[in-house]
């Protein structure tokens, strides 16, 4: 049974958690379509990852960012670490994320996410971070310590990170390159004309050239990003950001329809279909990407597991068509 569902699991409405959105006009929440649909969170698996976190002391995108996908995620341990706190010093028009001056980084959080990864015996995690302009170096160091962690843990696991753009912290990426991810994340969000209403602590370049700078850094780690559909963006304006990522080199791209968290959030201007989405997909795969996720309900995280067993294979076989061909020459 499936049913439509609205999930918070935080305290708090949204003025408590946005006071920088409290003079905004509400923006209705729109009545969702049949093709969204979530099942509710009831499975034990669920309830035992949840109570795992609350063990750890872990905080987790999946419940600050109301993530529609959480029952069933959890349901197969599959939760993401959020790390650096639970209070983002951004405030964009999309996101859930309570926003404020955070607190002081916790030393002791890089050991219980590892610890909590060893628990949940995951083959592959996601960790990601709320934004720390606060920091000198934007919680580098933080994303560095953590994945040693994982590494020392769970020495099999794949990791994956999301992180932010480092805007205006010099050497910040060269650390966390350093510390070898095996996928590295960061999001664009939105297309560039929507940056100063949607993302306006952003800049849509910086994001760019972040991307492109893992790859110049080491070649072999994945890179990653992806879009929220629904915004107001135009067709050839998504088209574009996905040419942009290619000429960055990047891998993987994620597109997933926007969903509006409260009355005080950007509204949804447009419900994309599954056919769009499917149509989204096959020009992303033509233009070269080596896996695309595309659906209304794909989120960054939304099956990482299983899309990092294809995105390697993919490139594994991208090689060997390479290495074949140049044999037969």
């Amino acid at each position: 049974m499936s049913t439509r569902v609205v999930i918070d699991h935080r305290k708090g409405g949204a003025l408590l958690r946005h006071p920088e959105k409290a003079h905004r006009p509400d923006n209705p929440i729109a009545r969702k379509p049949d093709w969204i649909r979530v099942k509710a969170p009831n499975h034990p698996v669920y309830h035992e990852t949840r109570a795992l976190m609350r063990e750890q002391k872990l905080v987790t995108v999946c419940e600050e960012a109301a993530c529609p996908n959480i029952g069933e995620c959890w349901s197969q341990r599959h939760a993401t670490m959020m790390i650096m706190g639970e209070i983002c010093t951004r405030a964009c028009a999309f996101c859930n994320v309570t926003t404020g001056m955070p607190n002081p980084l916790d030393d002791g959080e890089p050991e219980r996410v590892g610890e909590a990864v060893a628990k949940l015996g995951l083959r592959h995690v996601v960790i990601t971070s709320v934004d720390r302009d606060d920091l000198p170096d934007g919680g580098a160091a933080h994303f560095a310590r953590v994945i040693g962690a994982v590494r020392a843990a769970s020495p099999t696991t794949t990791i994956e990170i999301l992180t932010p753009d480092f805007l205006r912290k010099p050497a910040s990426l060269e650390v966390v390159v350093a510390a070898r991810p095996d996928v590295f994340n960061h999001n664009l969000e939105t297309v560039p004309r929507l940056y100063t209403s949607i993302r306006p602590g952003a800049r849509y370049y910086q994001s760019l050239r972040l991307l492109d700078d893992v790859k110049r850094h080491d070649p072999s780690i994945f890179t990653k990003s992806g879009l929220m559909v629904g915004l107001g963006e135009e067709r050839p304006e998504i088209l574009q950001v996905m040419d942009d990522l290619r000429v960055a080199d990047v891998d993987f791209i994620t597109l997933g329809q926007y969903l509006q968290p409260t009355v005080k959030h950007a509204p949804v201007r447009h419900f994309v279909t599954p056919d769009e989405f499917a149509d989204y997909a096959a020009m992303a795969r033509a233009k070269g990407f080596l896996q695309v996720s595309a659906s209304p309900l794909t989120r960054s995280s939304y099956h990482a597991d299983s899309d990092f067993a294809e995105l390697r294979a993919a490139r594994e076989a991208k090689l060997a068509a390479v290495r074949g061909g140049a044999e037969s020459v």
